[in-house]
């Protein structure tokens, strides 16, 4: 079975859950598009978001910003990975 992040990057169509478009963005590579929705969100769940984005940039301190707004430690398995989790977690919700 494949894992929640290869099902919501081989979707041919976005999810409607902002937050879940922003993953699915960020995992077919549109990086920009996903960061706009993450940044125009203030909670907790688009920090997260927006934290993995910066860490699939390359921007470590930024993504620590991130992820200390979400009240979440930073990440520091892959980002395949990490991606997943969160896109588990928005989806139990």
């Amino acid at each position: 079975m494949p894992g929640m992040t290869e099902r919501l990057r081989d979707r041919a169509d976005p999810p409607d859950a902002p937050l879940l478009r922003a993953l699915w963005l960020g995992l077919r590579g549109d990086w920009e598009a996903a960061h706009g929705i993450a940044q125009a969100d203030d909670g907790a769940d688009a920090a997260w978001v927006h934290a993995w984005l910066h860490r699939v940039e390359g921007d470590a301190p930024n993504a620590a910003y991130w992820y200390r707004r979400a009240g979440k430690p930073a990440a520091t398995g892959g980002t395949d990975a990490e991606g997943e989790a969160i896109a588990q977690a928005l989806s139990a919700r």
